[in-house]
């Protein structure tokens, strides 16, 4: 990128966080909550000091986590432990446990909180539950090989998305009849999911290859290809409704897309190896990533685009939290 069109996009990034809601700065996350699925504990990090204040055990490789609609339990999930783990989303202590929920390596509400999505990676299906906050009730599993990985909604919770990372396909779940409704092809090794807004398209990060296939799900086509670096792996929205944020874990950068243009507007570079899930603190100026393949998390200065710190957790850190934090929106 020349020096010219990385000072236009600090520049436009600094304004966007300027135009952000007042309300977002009335509270500062103080703890962030790390998943390390190689050794299936959590690292908690003072975000003050940015030292890791306690380590401790939770399962069997535990990979995504998120907040219950409360916002009152941070759901932990241990894909081999069979089982999801409670935690005090602001002290990280745990809370409970909840058992027999079978393989949940990625979980997710609907948006109306009707129902909770899980993705059996093992096992080959997807797990429908009726919820009522962090109680779960099967409606039913669902066949889905291969390897289901990530997951995202519909705004009116009618359909899932999940994509099937070794059969190189996404699908289209109907939540109310719990079947699945169509499939389509996408690129090799498929794995975060986005939607743009107002539903208008389905991003899908290819991490077999280098791009974000960007997919028309009500006419089941693909309309681009946005070049990203290699390994196109997750996500993460800035809040402004316009951009998002795609690590590429194989290349160890963040791109930026503009998710009205469908175009990346650009890079974060200089990480360690295997940058994956990320988290954005409510004022919207500091994003943290875990970096998969270097037991390190990174913090990033967003208006200068620029890792501004390591810090080393856990064999394998995955999943990335902090309460308060940005809109996902």
């Amino acid at each position: 990128m020349s020096y010219l069109l990385k000072s236009r996009l600090i520049s436009l990034i600094s304004a966007l966080l300027l135009l952000q809601p007042v309300l977002v700065f009335a509270a500062e996350p103080k703890l962030a909550i790390i998943l390390n699925s190689g050794e299936a504990t959590v690292s908690l990090i003072d975000m003050a000091s940015r030292k890791v204040t306690k380590t401790f055990h939770v399962g069997k490789e535990p990979h995504h986590l998120m907040m219950t609609p409360d916002e009152k339990t941070l759901l932990v999930a241990n894909a081999a432990g069979d089982d999801i783990v409670l935690l005090n989303p602001i002290t990280g202590d745990m809370t409970g446990r909840i058992p027999k929920i079978i393989d949940p390596y990625q979980i997710g509400y609907s948006p109306n909180n009707k129902w909770f999505v899980t993705a059996a990676n093992r096992l080959d299906r997807v797990d429908v539950y009726a919820a009522n906050g962090a109680e779960f009730k099967l409606a039913k599993s669902i066949p889905a090989a291969k390897t289901p990985s990530h997951i995202a909604f519909t705004s009116d919770s009618k359909l899932a998305f999940v994509t099937l990372q070794d059969s190189a396909e996404v699908v289209a779940i109907d939540l109310e009849k719990q079947v699945i409704i169509w499939r389509m092809p996408t690129g090799p090794v498929p794995a975060g999911l986005w939607m743009t807004p107002k539903d208008q398209y389905l991003l899908v990060g290819i991490t077999g290859a280098d791009y974000v296939q960007v997919i028309d799900w009500r006419n089941r086509k693909e309309i681009k290809r946005i070049k990203t670096a290699n390994g196109a792996h997750n996500f993460r929205p800035l809040g402004d409704k316009k951009h998002v944020f795609v690590t590429n874990r194989v290349a160890s950068t963040i791109s930026l897309l503009n998710m009205q243009t469908l175009e990346k507007v650009g890079d974060i570079t200089g990480l360690p190896a295997g940058p994956d899930d990320m988290e954005l603190t409510p004022d919207g100026k500091t994003l943290w990533v875990t970096l998969r393949f270097s037991k390190k998390v990174g913090v990033i200065d967003v208006p200068s685009m620029k890792l501004i710190d390591v810090i080393p957790v856990g064999r394998s850190p995955h999943g990335v939290f902090f309460y308060p934090r940005a809109s996902w929106e």
